[in-house]
């Protein structure tokens, strides 16, 4: 099966097309022929193997991914597919059926034509993938959109607050400033200009345009600030909040779970939740898809479509 794989830390280039073997499903797992992944943060950072801001969370980093080059040498953390083949002991699915989810904890990622991922594992989900996502709306929908509900969550939004979103044009900004209007918070959203469209079509309340207003001057009494790209700071943002506000950071540890993504695939469903895809690109450009993450211009989610399957298949 074609993969893309990478033996040592680096820039785009160390991700290579390889030919390897397919992998067999244990008893507990099913084989899934991947139909699309996406590049998020952890992607880029497991390719990096180091990060950008702090000697030591880059220490923190190898000591997870790999001291001197990477344990996981297939990468991608959410993928959509249809199942080809289950172990003797899986019940809940069967070949044939559209799923998604992510793939935390296991040995391989979905950077690869198939992959094996159990029906029900601690770290990660595994779901039917719904009629009204398509295959690459449905990949890029667990990792950013749960974290944003699990960090919107702790801040406890009531109907009418004010949310404020720092780097709502991003993969979890995108999805952060839809849930908080779900639950009935006035939003606003800090984008680039060129990114002012794309957060009101999301249903912002108003957008502040970090290139020509800084919002820690002009900004008060929010109830919440949502940092979804980890650049600020609680005391940048002092004067921002209500005396008793919230701030919330991409920073904070979150995890995956089925009632998470149940609940992400509600709203969906309602048609107050929605992926935004910036740019898909096929198995071979995955280098490619890199670079452009790179650049740090991204806009909500970027797509790596692996097989090509049905859109509407379920």
């Amino acid at each position: 099966m074609k993969t893309v794989y990478y033996e040592k830390y680096g820039s785009p280039d160390v991700l290579q097309l390889r030919e390897i073997p397919e992998p067999e499903p244990g008893e507990k797992e099913m084989l899934v022929k991947v139909a699309a992944t996406t590049v998020t943060a952890g992607a880029l950072l497991a390719r990096k193997g180091a990060h950008p801001d702090s000697r030591f969370f880059t220490v923190m980093l190898r000591l997870f991914f790999g001291l001197f080059r990477p344990r996981k040498n297939i990468t991608g953390y959410e993928f959509s597919g249809i199942v080809e083949k289950i172990g003797s002991r899986v019940s809940a699915f069967r070949p044939g059926d559209a799923v998604f989810g992510t793939n935390t904890g296991l040995p391989s990622g979905a950077y690869a034509e198939y992959i094996c991922v159990p029906e029900k594992w601690k770290q990660g989900v595994v779901a039917g993938k719904p009629e009204y996502l398509s295959f690459s709306e449905a990949a890029a929908l667990p990792v950013g959109a749960m974290a944003a509900l699990q960090i919107l969550r702790k801040a406890g939004i009531q109907k009418g607050q004010k949310v404020l979103i720092y780097g709502a044009s991003g993969s979890v900004g995108t999805y952060a400033l839809q849930i908080a209007g779900s639950l009935g918070a006035r939003v606003w959203g800090v984008c680039s200009t060129e990114n002012i469209e794309l957060v009101k079509s999301l249903g912002a309340h108003g957008v502040i345009d970090y290139k020509k207003e800084n919002f820690t001057e002009t900004c008060r009494d929010f109830d919440v600030v949502f940092d979804a790209v980890a650049k600020i700071s609680r005391s940048s943002c002092k004067a921002v909040l209500k005396e008793r506000g919230t701030f919330i950071s991409i920073k904070s540890p979150t995890s995956e779970t089925d009632e998470k993504l149940n609940t992400i695939l509600e709203l969906c469903r309602r048609g107050e939740l929605k992926p935004f895809i910036d740019r898909e690109y096929p198995l071979e450009q995955t280098a490619e898809a890199h670079r452009y993450a790179d650049t740090g211009h991204k806009r909500g989610n970027v797509v790596i479509t692996v097989s090509s399957l049905p859109a509407d298949r379920t």
